[in-house]
């Protein structure tokens, strides 16, 4: 369960039962909050889950088996895995750990609760046992094939997925005159995924362009995360601030990347990773990525994403059909 270095990898994987009713109570504390409103990382479907996570980790366990250990990240929450990875994989059960927000925010406790998917990432390196080399999944996202520890890492460089791309300033300028324009309808900006991203290599000095990845699992260095907050501790510390998603926070992983980058990290790739995204779509949407997914060896990964938000008969066949992709045949 090592890479060819001989060093081990882990993975993490940041997961949320949003129909829980002690969570939602307890966002519910916070959304009550005047300033609160209109907040577009608070949307329902950021923290409902099916049974993705199920997948996720099967998926791991038969497509990476050199991984080491899998530790799932929740809010004083069970994903319950337990039962189907016994079912496939007994003798990996000893590798999943939950580890629960308060292991990661020791020593920043005023920051808790969190319901931010950017503070949980921020702080994921903080994971007592986590390996220096370690991959970030969301739960949404799937191996679909298997894989080998240099589709991750090259000798101690992360290979990074994705591209470089121009810096969003048409979408900074006009997020800026629709608040100056119309405040009180803006009154809360779209924490958007492009520009969180961007603002971290902003923060960095690089300028015009910026290193994007995707919905694919992202590849990080403990050590890398750990240096750069240890040196910058206010800066951490204002990013955590916000309980759910803010417009003003910068993205880990594009943080790490850059980081990387400026390090001299010579590793680029593509993301590799097929995106479905199946809400409001003809039924037979799903089957035909699918299809495409397992005659294109080109793709490692899948994201279906919202998938919550999709018919249940859409749900169903897309389970259905994860059934075919993932779990070994007996």
């Amino acid at each position: 369960m090592k890479n060819v270095n001989n060093k081990p990898i882990d993975i993490v994987i940041a997961w949320v039962d949003g129909e829980d009713p002690v969570l939602k109570k307890k966002r519910m504390k916070y959304l009550q909050n005047p300033h609160s409103k209109g907040i577009s990382g608070a949307a329902p479907t950021r923290f409902r889950s099916l049974k993705e996570i199920e997948y996720c980790v099967l998926s791991i366990f038969r497509f990476a088996p050199f991984v080491r250990n899998v530790f799932i990240v929740t809010d004083q929450q069970d994903p319950k895995v337990d039962a189907v990875v016994k079912d496939y994989f007994p003798d990996r059960l000893k590798d999943i750990r939950i580890v629960d927000h308060k292991e990661l925010f020791v020593g920043f406790e005023a920051f808790l609760p969190t319901f931010n998917s950017i503070c949980i990432s921020n702080m994921i390196w903080r994971i007592n046992g986590l390996a220096e080399y370690f991959v970030y999944f969301n739960d949404d996202i799937f191996l679909s094939q298997p894989i080998h520890p240099t589709d991750w890492f090259e000798g101690d460089f992360p290979v990074l997925r994705g591209k470089w791309v121009a810096s969003p300033y048409e979408r900074l300028l006009w997020d800026w005159i629709k608040q100056k324009a119309m405040p009180k309808r803006y009154t809360s900006l779209t924490a958007s995924f492009q520009v969180n991203q961007w603002r971290a290599s902003a923060m960095l000095g690089f300028k015009g362009i910026y290193f994007r990845s995707g919905h694919t699992p992202l590849v990080l260095k403990k050590s890398t995360l750990a240096h750069y907050f240890h040196n910058h501790p206010e800066i951490l510390k204002e990013n955590i601030s916000h309980r759910f998603r803010h417009y003003s926070q910068f993205n880990t992983v594009a943080l790490a990347n850059h980081l990387e980058i400026q390090k001299g990290n010579p590793i680029r790739r593509s993301p590799q990773a097929l995106y479905i995204q199946p809400h409001n779509r003809k039924e037979n949407y799903v089957a035909r990525k699918m299809k495409l997914l397992e005659s294109d060896s080109k793709y490692l990964f899948v994201c279906i994403q919202s998938l919550d938000l999709a018919r249940e008969s859409v749900q169903k066949n897309t389970f259905l059909l994860l059934d075919r992709l993932i779990k070994p045949k007996s």
